[in-house]
């Protein structure tokens, strides 16, 4: 194979490789939450995922961005799409909110991303529309027999929730709009390095300490490797390759694919509803994507 034909290769299958990676989040959670706080657990995750982005362009003498305009706008991303939306999501998950409840509410996003856009003239077709709603359908029913677990939805653990998904679908939005094309490793660790700023004060009001075990220790490899170095990469890079539309509708397959990983995994059961909800939500998703115009 010739080297635009593995290129041409690894480009179709991002979206599936990213989908797959991302969809471990809830699991490193489950393995992870009961031993470890919030904010504490990521701001770890932060800084070595730092460390190693910052290795990684030390070796491979990855130039940095060029523009000072440029750092601000990953510092930014970084923020919303690491602090506010990891933090959001684990703080609510940690407060009593379910797992379930957190996802469908972040599932919001490709809806909430496509009303933005065609609020401020962008194009979404008839068949976009439909394929967004079917696939929030189908999210709601792969979630759905999680609503009742995880303790009463409190103030607390809604607003954070809320936050998670206007954090994610802020960051999608402005690096789109703003980011100039740069290398994914020297971006990455600038928006780590912001995301840790962030989180850091944070994680030092949290009175309960780590307690550093298998899980824990486990949890935190598998974040920053495959989901910081890996998730996040594959992120960057499919936003700057397609349209916000497109990108985000792929989160909807997110909570479908963790629903079967966790039967794998916890042998959690996969029902007929599920089944069901995974169908809509793939169908819907196809649909969004084969009706964008522009290169995915």
């Amino acid at each position: 194979m010739t080297a635009g034909g593995r290129d041409s290769a690894w480009l179709r299958l991002m979206p599936g490789v990213f989908v797959l990676i991302w969809s471990t989040g809830f699991i490193v959670a489950r393995y992870g939450m009961p031993y470890a706080p919030p904010f504490k657990f990521l701001s770890v995750r932060y800084a070595f995922s730092l460390l190693c982005f910052g290795l990684w362009v030390f070796a491979a003498r990855v130039a940095w961005p060029a523009r000072r305009e440029q750092w601000w706008h990953l510092a930014v991303t970084g923020v919303l799409m690491q602090a506010g939306y990891l933090g959001g999501v684990w703080a609510a998950v940690k407060a009593g909110m379910g797992s379930g409840l957190v996802a469908l509410l972040v599932g919001i996003q490709p809806v909430l991303t496509a009303v933005w856009l065609s609020f401020n003239g962008g194009a979404i077709t008839k068949r976009q529309w439909t394929g967004l709603l079917l696939g929030f359908a189908g999210l709601a029913l792969v979630v759905s027999r999680k609503f009742g677990q995880g303790g009463e939805v409190t103030a607390a653990s809604m607003s954070l929730a809320i936050l998670a998904l206007l954090s994610i679908t802020a960051g999608t939005l402005y690096q789109k709009r703003f980011l100039e094309p740069c290398d994914v490793r020297s971006a990455s660790a600038v928006q780590m390095a912001a995301a840790l700023v962030v989180t850091l004060p944070f994680a030092l009001l949290e009175p309960d300490a780590i307690v550093w075990n298998v899980p824990v220790i486990g949890s935190l490899a598998w974040s920053v490797l495959a989901l910081s170095l890996g998730g996040s990469s594959l992120l960057y890079m499919l936003i700057q390759r397609g349209t916000a539309t497109a990108v985000t509708s792929l989160l909807y397959l997110v909570p479908p694919c963790t629903a079967v990983m966790a039967w794998l995994l916890f042998d959690e059961p996969i029902t007929a509803t599920t089944l069901a909800g995974i169908g809509m939500t793939a169908v819907g998703v196809s649909l969004v994507i084969r009706g964008d115009a522009a290169p995915a």
